[in-house]
């Protein structure tokens, strides 16, 4: 295993102030490599904290409503006042907005450290559109981003806002184009155009990609779960089975139940109502 220092940002969010089985599986593989200071957007009480605690060196849970970014600036303040942020090689920003790893992490941080021309990095980038941008759910930098002065004032910056889309313009995308505004290189694993990330479940397994987003579960109304089942028939059943008892409490089971046994010509055919609605609406 590396011996590299590694801080985790980790920032999570569950609607009925639960830690889930899955981020504790998450926070558990990643603590393996690095120090982790949890910091979610919901009101825990300590029976839920008790369940991850010991793998994190700090963990706060208290709604704070600035999503995953502001959970990130409030791990980042409390880093820099209780650790010595100069004795990490690597800080780490990621969110539970994904279920995972699949695979042992080792190789992955080991490609995305391994070419020290790049000062940031990433799991997934999206390409294509007006701001191509590193993926915030899984961001890697080294110091000459997290010591940076621009960096502390970016993270610092960090508000709320009214919704989702902007938190994306203004930290997502804007941080890759701060990066780019500081000429720091970046690069990603894994590129996919658009929403690609959502939809192409199956691909990306096959491609080594040890994550899947949750809401692939809602992608083009539920179209996509014979790529899901792909997924989950190939992962030990300690993760495969937290994974579908998350998604039926998150978007319930019924529909969850649904999803899991359509087939490949099922999806198609809920693909094609999806898009016919869309074209109807006005929204392709």
């Amino acid at each position: 295993m590396s011996r590299k220092k590694r801080l985790f940002l980790f920032a999570g969010y569950d609607k009925d102030g639960i830690i889930d089985d899955t981020l504790v599986y998450y926070v558990n593989r990643v603590s393996k490599f690095g120090d982790v200071v949890l910091v979610l957007d919901s009101s825990c009480d300590d029976t839920q904290i008790a369940k991850i605690k010991k793998y994190c060196t700090f963990v706060a849970a208290t709604r704070h409503g600035e999503y995953d970014f502001g959970s990130y600036k409030r791990a980042y303040l409390w880093a820099k006042e209780n650790l010595d942020m100069k004795n990490y090689d690597f800080v780490y920003m990621l969110n539970d907005s994904v279920y995972g790893p699949f695979f042992d992490m080792e190789k992955y941080f080991n490609q995305m450290e391994s070419d020290s021309k790049y000062d940031a990095f990433g799991m997934v980038d999206k390409i294509g559109g007006r701001a191509p941008h590193i993926q915030s759910w899984f961001i890697g930098m080294r110091p000459t981003v997290f010591m940076s002065k621009w960096f502390d004032e970016f993270i610092k910056s960090v508000r709320h806002q009214n919704s989702k889309g902007l938190v994306a313009i203004l930290y997502e995308t804007g941080f890759s184009q701060l990066l780019d505004k500081h000429n720091m290189k970046y690069r990603c694993l894994y590129h996919v155009f658009n929403r690609g990330v959502y939809k192409k479940i199956k691909s990306l397994y096959n491609r080594g990609m040890p994550f899947m987003k949750k809401v692939a579960f809602l992608a083009t109304d539920g179209a996509l779960g014979h790529q899901i089942k792909y997924v989950l028939n190939r992962i030990p059943n300690d993760l495969s089975a937290p994974i579908i008892a998350n998604a039926k409490r998150s978007y319930g089971t019924d529909y969850v139940t649904r999803v899991l046994k359509s087939n490949v010509l099922t999806g198609c055919w809920i693909a094609i109502k999806h898009a016919t609605r869309k074209i109807i609406s006005g929204k392709i």
